[in-house]
């Protein structure tokens, strides 16, 4: 039987990747940084693995739970979210939002990479954003470590071109997860819009995947997001992104 390791699955995109993973048929090892992975793992029928990927203890605590086993599916989605202006950030918030998002990513995605291609088989999908696009006024650490990750996953996809392993980077816009009450943006023009369904979101990942896509962005309006921000001079991007992210009382 194949394996699949998805984390940041207790909630949201991860937990519906992980439901994808269960029901094709392949055991799925669920990992995130609370108690709750426990029981997402019983809803889904998966593996449970509590562990911080924003530590290397984390990281090593993931490894070793695979016993030596290959991944087949592997992927890297655990992130979390920063909201506020920079300077009002607690630094502490600052560091754990690029280990877990950056770091936490890196040293699953080397060692794990490794063996697929030694292997000559696997799939990764590491979950970034169509924020990576933008300049991110009072979000600024977030949106720049998801253009690492986005930067990073095509990059990697091209380097591994024709070691039978390939890497997806998914690239959502705002979506209807608990990411915006842990990142304190309920307070922001974003928090309170309209957001996409988490499951449409891991279904267009999953699907992506498999079929060794390099970059999925789902829906229309987000890949419109995107590739206006693109074009559109960073400064002017980094303004519109102010109105989208500044808290309503400032």
């Amino acid at each position: 039987m194949s394996v699949a390791l998805v984390t940041g699955a207790s909630t949201g995109i991860g937990y519906e990747l992980a439901r994808l993973c269960v029901s094709d048929g392949h055991e799925t090892i669920v990992v995130a940084n609370e108690a709750a992975i426990h029981a997402a793992a019983r809803e889904l029928g998966a593996r449970p693995v509590e562990a911080d990927l924003a530590t290397r203890e984390g990281a090593q605590a993931v490894l070793a739970a695979l016993e030596g086993r290959d991944v087949d599916l592997l992927m890297l989605n655990a992130g979390t979210g920063l909201g506020h202006s920079f300077l009002e950030q607690d630094l502490q918030g600052v560091e754990r939002t690029v280990e877990t998002n950056i770091l936490g990513v890196l040293r699953l995605a080397h060692p794990l990479g490794r063996r697929m291609v030694a292997r000559g088989q696997g799939r990764i999908m590491i979950t970034g954003s169509i924020a990576g696009f933008m300049p991110g006024t009072y979000q600024a650490v977030y949106n720049a470590s998801k253009a690492f990750l986005d930067n990073f996953s095509v990059a990697l996809a091209e380097e591994l071109k024709d070691s039978g392993v390939t890497v997806t980077c998914l690239m959502p816009g705002p979506t209807d997860t608990k990411f915006f009450e842990r990142a304190g943006m309920l307070d922001t023009p974003i928090g309170q819009g309209p957001k996409d369904d988490p499951q449409m979101v891991a279904e267009y990942g999953y699907r992506a995947m498999m079929e060794g896509t390099a970059q999925a962005t789902p829906g229309f309006k987000n890949k419109a997001q995107a590739a206006v921000a693109e074009i559109l001079p960073a400064e002017m991007v980094a303004k519109l992104h102010s109105k989208m992210a500044k808290p309503n009382d400032e």
